[in-house]
């Protein structure tokens, strides 16, 4: 089977001939139809994550190996399975979950498998969904799309996942006023999420005009262009001055979390979910005395993933989809996001010509 790596951190992706997996017990082949494009993606191709002090976290140190067949939302086919498999049938339509636990740490005992102490998710520590077909270690972690639209779907895995884990971290009461920071992929899943889910007074604040014009189509009250006006103020102008009640940072960057503190209300809650990178100095008295709770948030359960397609059935959410690309144009996907020309998600399809 063909498959498109990183062989070495800030190369061009290379499409390789590799050795087709062969499933055992209760192990599943899946035919890959859709792979999305992730941000998590770039940060393992350039081969770490900008620490607190402007250093490099390296993944390789993280146990990352490479060559590494990225992509890690995942759409396709029942190809094959091993013996023990009971509960799939070939020719099924199944989304992958692929933020796979080691199974014993006290996360997973929970069903936490997200935050594992010993991660082996698929895309990162395993090889993932820019190939033809991925080897998926157990069925559990398979859910049936049936005949919805795999490009749709597969961004469910990582994006719709993260963006609901916020989502429920900020818990908003209707009519509250929630900021979301990004208005990428990951942002505009979230404004979907949070109008059907909880129906805040949602602003979004991005530093593109086009991203915030599709935000307001997909439910965002109020739209903020950072570079050409100050943020705050506005938020402090919307909120007769008491500040949002709480905050999704989908950038978590220090251009983006400074000016978050100063627009969180009294009792608010803000919510960090990017992986940009840098770091802030707090105000620490003001934590306590404003009661203000600041939360880490990082994809989410597999218990959670059979609701979010749900709600793609029920045409709650419709996650946005931007461009499609051929496996060999991999390396170009991953350029274009990272230069920031997609709006919503890149789709890889490797079955297209």
């Amino acid at each position: 089977m063909k498959a498109a790596q990183v062989i070495r951190p800030k190369k061009p992706l290379e499409v390789r001939t590799v050795k087709t997996p062969v499933p055992k017990e209760r192990q599943v082949l899946v035919e890959i139809e859709s792979a999305g494009v992730c941000h998590s993606d770039i940060h393992v191709w350039e081969g770490g994550y900008e620490g607190s002090k402007g250093e490099i976290m390296k993944v390789e140190e993280r146990g990352v190996k490479f060559p590494l067949t990225l992509g890690h939302e995942i759409a396709g086919t029942v190809e094959s399975m091993g013996g023990g498999v009971k509960n799939i049938k070939k020719g099924e339509r199944v989304i992958v979950y692929p933020w796979i636990g080691d199974g014993v740490c006290p996360a997973c005992r929970v069903g936490d498998e997200h935050i594992c102490d010993n991660p082996r998710s698929l895309g990162i520590f395993r090889n993932g969904g820019y190939a033809e077909m991925v080897l998926v270690p157990d069925e559990k972690y398979l859910v049936k799309i049936h005949d919805l639209d795999a490009n749709v779907v597969s961004s469910l895995a990582c994006s719709g996942l993260t963006a609901y884990t916020a989502v429920k971290n900020a818990n908003p009461s209707p009519k509250q006023n929630m900021i979301i920071i990004g208005a990428g992929g990951l942002g505009l899943m979230a404004i979907q999420l949070a109008r059907a889910l909880f129906n805040p007074n949602i602003t979004v604040i991005d530093i593109e005009d086009q991203r915030i014009r599709q935000a307001k189509k997909l439910g965002a009250d109020h739209g903020i262009n950072s570079i050409s006006v100050d943020a705050v103020k506005q938020i402090k102008d919307l909120t007769n001055n008491l500040g949002a009640d709480c905050i999704l940072d989908f950038v978590n960057s220090p251009k983006t979390v400074e000016p978050a503190l100063n627009m969180l209300r009294k009792r608010g809650k803000l919510v960090l979910v990017g992986l940009f990178g840098g770091s802030v100095d707090l105000n620490l008295p003001l934590l306590p005395l404003r009661s203000q709770t600041i939360i880490g948030s990082y994809t989410g359960r597999l218990a959670d993933l059979p609701d979010l397609v749900d709600l793609v059935k029920r045409k709650a959410i419709n996650p946005v989809i931007s461009k499609t690309f051929k496996l060999s144009q991999a390396h170009d996907a991953l350029v274009q996001l990272k230069a920031g020309k997609i709006i919503g998600r890149a789709i890889i399809n490797p079955k297209k010509k």
